[in-house]
């Protein structure tokens, strides 16, 4: 079981989930609050192991096709008037042809394009990110119900079938903001994981992980004041990305000035991101 690299920390119920999910060829779906680590999972994964790693980030316009394959019938067509206008000058004795790039219309996979999903399907033990999902068009999910309970693709016009076997399957992760609630059914076909935000003991581990090296006295002032945002209501609260932004920044500078930045309270655009949340911690005062 995989329980995370040297710069990132898997929780040992989020490990469980992973794990069972690449056991039974399942997909991993993970939902939290945006910065939580979500996608990092996959990546860590996949580097630490040295593995392939496909990535389709979902946005409004997704489609199934674009995920995993598409069929180019601009190339298909301007080669197949290429090969009419060989045949052409071969009548009137021309040798010279023009190339199709070693092309053959009679070949149909020689026009399609692998999206993620396929390509995923074609390496054994490879990882595939569906990012933030909840993103997309409701049919999307619906659409994928078949291939992933079945493990199986069929290629647009050739009709060519990509599958592959249970042990072999990619790691699967599809991470959810929770924008737009998933189907039922789609979810019934994934393994289900929540990730809680991170208590100030486990955000301290976190960001030992990157930051082996930075003062604890740094790191404690800057939690203190992390957390007390946090608590405060807001509209959008800080996240752990956000957090690790901030203390690369404060990491810059000696560490009183780094302390006395923190007690300013400078520089919290890193940590906060509308004007309503702004105004309600100015009134909120010193923590």
């Amino acid at each position: 079981m995989w329980l995370g690299s040297d710069k990132y920390l898997c929780d040992p119920e989020l490990a469980q989930s992973f794990h069972m999910a690449r056991v039974l060829g399942m997909p991993l779906l993970i939902e939290g609050e945006p910065g939580t680590g979500k996608t990092e999972l996959p990546i860590q994964f996949s580097n630490d192991l040295n593995l392939d790693l496909f990535v389709y980030p979902v946005g409004s316009k997704s489609t199934v096709e674009a995920f995993v394959a598409k069929f180019d019938h601009v190339k298909y067509l301007r080669d197949s008037q290429i090969e009419v206008l060989n045949a052409q000058r071969e009548e009137k004795g021309l040798e010279k042809k023009l190339s199709t790039g070693g092309r053959s219309t009679e070949k149909l996979d020689d026009y399609i394009l692998m999206g993620p999903a396929a390509k995923g399907y074609t390496h054994p033990h490879s990882v595939l990110l569906i990012d933030e999902i909840d993103k997309a068009p409701r049919e999307f999910p619906n659409d994928l119900l078949y291939a992933l309970s079945h493990r199986k693709f069929v290629m647009p016009e050739s009709g060519k079938e990509i599958s592959v076997s249970e042990e072999e399957m990619p790691a699967i992760v599809i991470t959810s903001n929770r924008e737009q609630e998933l189907p039922t059914a789609f979810k019934g076909r994934c393994i289900y994981h929540y990730i809680t935000f991170p208590t100030p003991e486990l955000m301290r581990e976190i960001v030992d992980k990157h930051f082996p090296e930075i003062e604890d006295e740094l790191i404690s002032k800057a939690l203190q004041l992390f957390y007390h945002f946090r608590n405060l209501g807001l509209e959008r609260s800080p996240s752990t990305r956000e957090l690790l932004n901030w203390l690369k920044y404060l990491n810059t500078f000696e560490i009183n000035l780094a302390i006395q930045k923190i007690e300013n309270r400078e520089g919290l655009g890193v940590l906060v991101k509308t004007k309503e949340d702004l105004q309600k911690i100015k009134l909120n005062g010193r923590y």
